[in-house]
């Protein structure tokens, strides 16, 4: 048999059998041999580690996206002046608009004015017809002329009460006369003896009777007076609620010939003979001739930032015309809102009614600042986050961030970078919801 091989470098080799014996032996490699077969076999498995190692430096971590250089643009953060200012597209329109409705209802009986005419106030726009409207005046007219002849009733009974009050009072006073020169002769006679002290206390009696009942309808003439006075007062003022409804009344009727409120431009006016019209219907528009404004539509991002009395500067043809702020509506419709501006000094010639006017609205003063140019990577996180490239210039972190101030070129960036640092500032949609980005 043969013996087993005891190393793993040892090879069995056929040997001539030696003198004396039928046994083999094992003949052992050269050394430099077996160092040569153990370098092969180590450096073939740091080979594979080390290709390990790089296959999963390549394979990009959790939440990192690989993206190419071509596809993004980096920017860098400097420090520079800050123009606060906002551009916006703002179109004319009028200064002053007048709506004109219908305040009662009715069936168009004739259109007078026409879409676009120069009216002067007062001028008639459109008649209606009310049948049961003309009908209900009529009976309402009659009622109040009903109650106006009451009242007037009223008023001729105190003036007779008063009459007949004056008519009394002087029945007594010159009762009360007759009586005092009645005793004053008895009073001569009784003194000189031909009178009787009964028959002269008679006289008195009557005279004090008189003057007593005169003092008492003098006192009664008071009072009524003043109650006279109360309800005269509150006839006064039923005569003017009357007159008053009657001419309500009337108006009703009136209100069937619709007119222009003011002068200026009509416009938005488009009835036809036969339309059927209810109260509150608006049937129009009155437009200020010559006056106008700029209404200029802005993102809701500047809401807070765009107050009245700011200042602005409007470019029209070759001429910028300086213009303010006058009203900001807070409404938003869409993402916008409203911002009204006037000119400053004369409007200029030639405007028209819808033109496009580029306008720039000044929200502060120029200042240094950090900035960023302003563009697409904003909308993603609206100047909150920002891929930061990292200092090998291969990949780009997410960082929080504040930013400020902003106008069409540049935003002012507050906190989360510093001057020199390296940003991506183009689209951040293909990779939102990515944290960092490794870049090749």
């Amino acid at each position: 048999m043969d013996r087993p091989i005891s190393s793993p470098d040892a090879i069995p080799q056929a040997t001539p059998p030696a003198k004396g014996g039928g046994m083999d032996r094992a003949v052992r490699r050269p050394r430099h041999q077996v160092m040569a077969r153990r370098a092969v076999r180590w450096g073939a498995g740091a080979a594979a580690v080390v290709a390990g190692v790089m296959v999963w430096r390549m394979v990009p971590a959790a939440g990192t996206l690989s993206v190419r250089a071509d596809q993004v643009t980096i920017e860098t953060v400097r420090s520079a002046p800050f123009l606060d200012y906002l551009p916006v597209r703002a179109s004319v329109a009028p200064l002053h608009v007048t709506y004109v409705g219908a305040v009662q209802g009715g069936d168009v009986l004739e259109v007078v004015a026409r879409d676009g005419a120069l009216l002067a106030r007062g001028d008639v726009l459109v008649r209606l017809a009310n049948p049961q409207l003309q009908l209900d005046v009529t009976s309402r007219e009659a009622q109040i002329a009903s109650q106006l002849g009451a009242v007037s009733a009223q008023r001729l009974a105190l003036q007779q009460t008063r009459t007949s009050e004056e008519s009394q009072l002087g029945e007594a006073r010159y009762n009360l006369l007759k009586a005092r020169r009645q005793l004053e002769i008895h009073e001569q006679l009784h003194g000189q003896g031909f009178e009787s002290d009964a028959n002269l206390q008679s006289y008195r009696d009557e005279a004090e009777y008189d003057s007593s009942r005169l003092a008492r309808l003098e006192a009664a003439r008071t009072q009524d007076l003043a109650v006279a006075g109360r309800q005269s007062d509150e006839i006064d003022r039923e005569v003017l609620r009357l007159r008053s409804n009657l001419a309500v009344v009337e108006d009703s009727l009136n209100a069937l010939v619709l007119r222009a409120p003011v002068a200026g431009r009509l416009t938005n006016f488009d009835l036809q003979p036969g339309q059927s019209l209810k109260a509150g219907d608006r049937i129009g528009q009155i437009d200020s001739e010559g006056q106008y404004r700029l209404d200029a539509d802005i993102d809701e991002f500047y809401l807070g930032r765009v107050s009245v009395g700011q200042r602005a500067e409007a470019e029209i043809g070759d001429a910028r015309v300086a213009m303010t702020v006058a009203r900001v509506h807070p409404q938003v419709t869409n993402g916008q809102f409203r911002a009204e501006l006037t000119f400053d000094a004369a409007m200029p010639a030639g405007l028209r009614r819808g033109e496009s006017v580029d306008v720039r609205i000044t929200l502060g003063e120029t200042h240094p600042a950090l900035v960023l140019p302003n563009g697409a990577w904003l909308e993603a996180g609206g100047g909150t986050a920002a891929f930061v490239m990292t200092p090998d210039g291969h990949g780009a972190d997410r960082t929080a961030i504040a930013s400020g101030r902003r106008n069409p070129e540049q935003v002012e960036i507050t906190q989360g970078l510093r001057a020199g640092d390296r940003v991506i500032v183009s689209s951040y949609n293909s990779f939102k919801n990515f944290n960092h980005l490794s870049i090749h």
